[in-house]
């Protein structure tokens, strides 16, 4: 397994801080929410989707900088810590570029620096006027439900339920689809409850402006895409 380049950091799967740590990939996601939820972590999604090459299924990880994955197993093991900072070594000094070893070498490197800039500057102006729309739907909008926020983002219903059912945002409780309680405290979802003509009781999870916003960057990192 190599070190991942992810936006302009470079990144360790939480696959390979399980086996490196000899925990289950489920523990280390887990510990990774807590982690980013005690951070206030604001930074760009982390949340990457990787396919199994035998089964064919797309799983959720995490893509995690330096800095973060150091943070995560600091509350591991001395020998668990070892290993994580020994494979960050060997794989940045796998990752150091190599030195252009003529001047033909140079040109061809630095023009090739320039493509890439003027590739991501294209990206940039690209997405531009969907993250602007983003930024105003999320402003000038109140709550708004499942359905409205497919919409907004794109998604099909069905993949973006099982994104927020893997991501640990909603679960079904008695039929009925619900945040998690840290999901409620952080501001990021309202629950209307009320009873029917009938005197049938319901519930109703809502995304506030600040829930959208949210999602809106995990669903985008995930997928890899702006909306």
């Amino acid at each position: 397994m190599q070190i991942q380049k992810f936006g302009a950091a470079r990144t360790m799967s939480t696959r390979e801080i399980a086996e490196l740590t000899e925990k289950e990939h489920k523990h280390v996601l887990r510990d990774v929410r807590v982690m980013l939820e005690q951070l206030e972590y604001k930074g760009p999604g982390l949340v990457h989707f990787w396919t199994d090459p035998q089964s064919k299924r797309d799983y959720h990880e995490y893509l995690l900088p330096e800095d973060l994955t150091i943070t995560l197993v600091s509350g591991y093991s001395v020998q668990m810590r070892h290993r994580i900072v020994r494979r960050w070594q060997e794989l940045e000094s796998q990752a150091a570029p190599a030195v252009p070893q003529t001047y033909a070498a140079a040109l061809r490197l630095a023009a090739e620096q320039a493509e890439q800039i003027e590739q991501q500057a294209a990206a940039l102006a690209m997405a531009a006027p969907k993250v602007e729309f983003v930024e105003r739907y999320v402003d000038a909008a109140g709550t708004q439900g499942f359905r409205e926020v497919c919409k907004l983002l794109g998604a099909k219903e069905p993949a973006f339920r099982a994104f927020l059912a893997a991501s640990e945002i909603l679960y079904k409780l008695g039929g009925v689809w619900v945040p998690y309680s840290r999901h409620i405290d952080a501001g990021r979802f309202v629950v209307k409850t009320g009873s029917a003509d009938n005197g049938h009781a319901f519930s109703s999870a809502r995304f506030t402006a600040k829930g959208v916003e949210w999602v809106s960057a995990l669903w985008r990192a995930a997928k890899g895409t702006a909306v």
